[in-house]
């Protein structure tokens, strides 16, 4: 299969690799010395076992170099997918499939989605529409990404840990180009199912990216930190509780409860979030698909956020004097 992941950074990275490794005629849209690095020497997985894969594979800077696929996975974080989605249509062939893996909620969410709300905008991810009108609804297959991984240095992404990426249509149907997606994803060593209700899986995942993201970008905390310190394990509580009214007023079923949720990210360990990523590198922050859309949701169905709206300021705050500086935040040995 022909397949191309825009955005070879962590995820993108990962699911390059081993979709490669696979077998699969794979090609990456990336840029810099990441770009150049991958182009030079292949792209280098480390598993989390320690052991060492490179993937050969055809990595471009544009998606006209790219040219027409039977996948597009979109692994650009939510707020660089306006800068990418103008050339998706130089990556389509007939029958060309989009997933799309970014974190927290997309701004597809109430595309194909029956009820009152289907076809409403999401004016925090997708303001003027760009994305609505350059990436078709009809060509999307939604996947939730739970591994935890990271770029190392250029053309080295590092796998922390996870394997599963569930997929499913935006219209619930359980098609056979889904079944086809699961079996790829298979194929290379990763776990998937398809599901009929790919937006309670969305919200699943959503509810641990909405509260720990935004906590460990604030106070520089792992995952297990945050989750063994009280208060702020407390205040994840409080965000999440808030965020499944939201989600229960929009028809959504939560399989698991808020305490077994956050139990699961103690388990990771001592993992930075993806957002604490970018708080030291000084890469802008995935405010509005993590934190912000679940705020507009809740507007949407009248149900007050207090501690979202609280953390949601402070991060944004945060992300505003990060870009104004031109700098990221790090800790540092006190003399």
């Amino acid at each position: 299969m022909r397949i191309c992941v825009v955005g070879a950074g962590a995820i993108g990275g990962l699911m390059a690799a081993k979709l490669s490794l696979a077998g699969n005629e794979v090609t990456v849209i990336d840029q810099g010395a990441h770009l150049a690095a991958i182009q030079q020497n292949g792209l280098k997985l480390i598993w989390e076992d320690g052991s060492e894969h490179v993937a050969k594979m055809k990595a471009v800077g544009t998606a006209a170099e790219a040219g027409p696929q039977d996948l597009v996975i979109l692994a650009v974080k939510a707020h660089f997918l306006d800068q990418v989605a103008r050339d998706v249509d130089k990556l389509l062939d007939d029958g060309t499939m989009i997933m799309t893996v970014q974190n927290g909620m997309p701004w597809w969410y109430f595309h194909k989605l029956a009820g009152p709300l289907e076809g409403t905008q999401l004016k925090s991810l997708d303001p003027s529409g760009l994305l609505t009108r350059h990436i078709p609804a009809e060509r999307i297959v939604g996947c939730v990404v739970y591994p935890a991984a990271a770029v190392t240095e250029p053309g080295v992404v590092k796998h922390v840990e996870g394997d599963r990426f569930p997929l499913g249509e935006l219209d619930g149907t359980l098609s056979e180009r889904a079944q086809k997606l699961h079996d790829l994803l298979v194929a290379a060593g990763f776990r998937s199912r398809v599901l009929d209700d790919i937006r309670s899986e969305v919200w699943l995942k959503a509810w641990g990216n909405l509260s720990f993201n935004p906590i460990s970008a604030l106070t520089h905390a792992t995952l297990e930190d945050i989750c063994t310190f009280p208060e702020t394990r407390g205040l994840a509580a409080t965000m999440m509780a808030e965020a499944q009214l939201i989600a229960e007023k929009l028809g959504v079923t939560f399989r698991h409860t808020i305490e077994k949720r956050i139990e699961g990210a103690q388990s990771v360990g001592k993992h930075k979030t993806s957002m604490l990523q970018d708080v030291e590198a000084g890469r802008s922050l995935e405010t509005e698909a993590l934190i912000g859309a679940i705020l507009e949701m809740g507007k949407l169905v009248e149900v007050p956020s207090p501690a979202i709206e609280a953390v949601y300021a402070c991060v944004k705050l945060l992300n505003k004097t990060m870009l104004m500086e031109h700098a990221g935040v790090t800790l540092r040995k006190a003399s």
